[in-house]
């Protein structure tokens, strides 16, 4: 019998992906330092660390303001007009009516998010149409109108057994009537190369380790959506590889509290060095970071089964 939510298919194979641009650099002009707060692993600042200790410290720690690219801001766009989409009812999510949200969340960005200053307003039309299609693939993967998700863009704060505190951001998150669960996340790039693959769903891992922390359930399936190429990648967890994933973030966040205390956070060069938009606060490229403002401490998130399982949405990029 076929599944309420379609879990067990695989996706078609994923093409290369090609680099992204070369970022602009970041402002280094004096600019008033942002409030600091105690720090929660993230699967972002993950992945930043494991890439580059000295762009996590920049980003986490000293909060270097970095320019928004078209890439992040269009990927910010589709997303609000799939939340948007799923707040129709079903019979209301055709193609066409999903078309018709695009206008207002462009409206939205240049009026409200100054998207201007990312996408010059004679590309408008041209940026318009990219999010339209982009949002349109959804209906290559799924069908919106054969389902209701549980939660969009659900925010969750717990931590591992060990105290490593977690929070982040779930695109979407499904459940069957008989009880399985989906967690979806869509991307707006192109899909990793076969080789990266792991890498990619490193972060699905890191969100189904906290649904399962939080509910006390194993997600079914792990989801990527990369609507570029009406693609996807799936992953079906099981307890077991969850706790692999748990001592992997215990002892990356006992390397990055040891770093936070040291003051030591080493650039790592690679490829991915000529995209970053810190170049000038590198010592790898003759740059100097600025002065270390010490470590923030380790936000504290009580194991109590009881604690509230949500907190307030601070920003993704935290």
């Amino acid at each position: 019998m076929k599944d309420p939510l379609e879990i067990g298919g695989t996706g078609p194979t994923a093409s290369p992906a090609s680099p992204a641009s070369p970022a602009s650099p970041a402002p280094t002009e004096d600019v008033t330092p942002p409030e600091r707060r105690p720090l929660a692993l993230s699967a972002s600042r993950a992945a930043d660390f494991r890439q580059c200790p000295l762009l996590y410290r920049l980003k986490a720690i000293d909060r270097i303001p970095e320019p928004k690219t078209r890439a992040q801001v269009l990927g910010t766009v589709v997303h609000s007009v799939l939340e948007e989409l799923y707040t129709l009812e079903q019979s209301e999510r055709a193609p066409g009516r999903a078309v018709e949200l695009v206008p207002a969340a462009v409206g939205h960005f240049y009026d409200v998010d100054g998207g201007a200053e990312v996408v010059p307003p004679a590309d408008r039309g041209q940026f318009e149409s990219e999010v339209a299609a982009l949002v349109s693939a959804l209906y290559g993967v799924e069908d919106p109108r054969r389902f209701s998700p549980a939660a969009c863009e659900q925010y969750l704060v717990t931590a591992t057994s060990s105290g490593t505190p977690l929070h982040g951001y779930l695109d979407r998150v499904d459940v069957a009537p008989t009880g399985e669960v989906r967690v979806v996340d869509y991307k707006t790039g192109k899909p990793p190369r076969p080789r990266y693959r792991d890498q990619a769903m490193f972060q699905m891992r890191f969100y189904a380790l906290m649904y399962q922390q939080v509910h006390g359930v194993v997600p079914t399936q792990l989801k990527l959506i990369y609507l570029r190429n009406g693609s996807w990648l799936t992953l079906s967890p099981d307890l077991g590889s969850l706790v692999e994933t748990e001592a992997q973030l215990d002892s990356l966040w006992a390397e990055i509290e040891r770093a936070g205390r040291l003051g030591d956070f080493p650039p790592r060069s690679s490829r991915l060095c000529d995209w970053c938009s810190h170049q000038a606060l590198c010592p790898a490229f003759g740059g100097t970071p600025p002065e270390y403002p010490g470590w923030p401490e380790s936000r504290v998130i009580p194991l109590d089964p009881t604690t509230p399982d949500a907190g307030p949405a601070g920003p993704r990029s935290t």
